[in-house]
């Protein structure tokens, strides 16, 4: 594993268990990563979907389009994008409804999830190539994930293209991510506590 994509990882790990854009947390506490018996025993599939499906979301930004494709069982997800790619308002879509409960704005969640820069659509962060879910409150995350997260249900895949304030207003240069960037995630929520 070459030394940028390491650097990525570990940033934006740490800019995920951090205290999200306007989130203000008293403890510690609420942002340690949490599991639960179910989300241990979850992983993410780490297999390439075979190209030439339909897209279950597409959408013209301000900027170039994305095309999103959720995962399934064994394979992870699709996001193409057409460069550069931005958004003036953050953008959710359900790929997939799951039949869970609804999941909590304060709710700590395990995730499948991966992230790209519509800048130049590249991945800068995927739990599907780790093969493990993350697990965080909702209450330490950037705000587009919360938006894209929090009152959907357990079991449901969505995309989310998020502005660069709901993402990371002045950029995160070990991820790759510079100022202004729009981020594109597809993400598959496994489990939800409180």
């Amino acid at each position: 594993m070459n030394s940028r994509l390491i650097a990525a990882l570990a940033a934006s790990t740490l800019a995920f268990t951090l205290a999200a854009c306007g989130s203000s947390s008293d403890s510690t506490e609420s942002t340690a990563p949490e599991t639960s018996a179910t989300a241990a025993a979850a992983s993410c599939p780490t297999t390439a979907p075979e190209s030439g499906g339909e897209a279950e979301w597409t959408y013209e930004g301000a900027t170039g389009k994305v095309a999103v494709t959720g995962s399934t069982d064994t394979t992870a997800p699709i996001i193409d994008v057409t460069t550069p790619f931005s958004v003036t308002e953050t953008q959710v879509h359900t790929l997939q409804a799951g039949d869970g409960p609804v999941v909590a704005d304060s709710a700590t969640v395990s995730v499948c999830y991966v992230g790209v820069d519509g800048r130049d659509g590249s991945v800068f962060d995927s739990s599907y190539e780790r093969g493990t879910p993350a697990d965080f409150p909702l209450n330490g995350v950037v705000a587009g994930f919360q938006k894209a997260i929090a009152g959907q249900t357990v079991g449901s895949t969505v995309a989310v293209a998020m502005t660069p304030a709901d993402g990371y207003p002045e950029g995160n240069p070990a991820a790759g991510i510079e100022k202004g960037d729009t981020l594109v995630f597809a993400i598959k929520i496994l489990s939800a506590q409180g």
